[in-house]
């Protein structure tokens, strides 16, 4: 099998945050934290406008699934994401590739970002070349980084209402969360 050229212009992308983006990065986490507060305090208050008997209905009740995807959303938070690149993964598809490194790395990726992945192989198949590996397309160590990238992203960034809202909508949405339990 022919190998793509090797990419020369290397990209040095580091997963780690230097002072200035920490404490960007500590600005936010205290904006969300004040964002959430308000959120609390405005439901708190509409409660309390309510009857005795509904109000204690609506401060006891928590939706399951979106209780769920928010323990969901904090455990992917403290999984670290890899450094260093263990080696060259070969691959046909997305979904292979993300496969591979789930085993290599002994992690899993978040729901969103194997959703995502199955969307890209889907979208191949619709092309001229949906018979080519993925690795005949892209080097191998770009798709590997687009998947730490994205991975990062979706850590980081994904709300727990909305990952409630889409296990809502696909019933069959364990199917994308990966099994895999890395020691903390």
């Amino acid at each position: 099998m022919k190998r793509p050229m090797p990419w020369n212009n290397d990209q040095v992308v580091s997963l780690d945050y230097s002072d200035n983006e920490a404490s960007d990065a500590k600005r936010s986490a205290e904006t969300t934290n004040i964002n959430i507060s308000a959120a609390e305090a405005f439901v708190d208050q509409f409660i309390a406008t309510k009857p005795a008997s509904l109000a204690l209905e609506l401060k006891t009740f928590e939706d399951p699934l979106l209780r769920s995807a928010r323990m969901y959303q904090e455990y992917m938070n403290h999984i670290p994401i890899p450094n260093v690149r263990g080696s060259l993964i070969p691959c046909n598809s997305w979904l292979a590739l993300a496969k591979s490194i789930k085993e290599l790395y002994q992690q899993p990726l978040h729901y969103l970002t194997n959703k995502l992945l199955k969307q890209w192989d889907q979208a191949g198949l619709e092309t001229a070349d949906h018979y080519k590996p993925l690795d005949a397309i892209i080097h191998p160590v770009k798709a590997e980084l687009t998947i730490w990238l994205i991975e990062e992203v979706h850590r980081l960034t994904a709300s727990p209402h909305h990952i409630a809202k889409l296990w809502l909508e696909e019933q069959m949405h364990h199917s994308f969360i990966d099994p895999i339990f890395p020691q903390l």
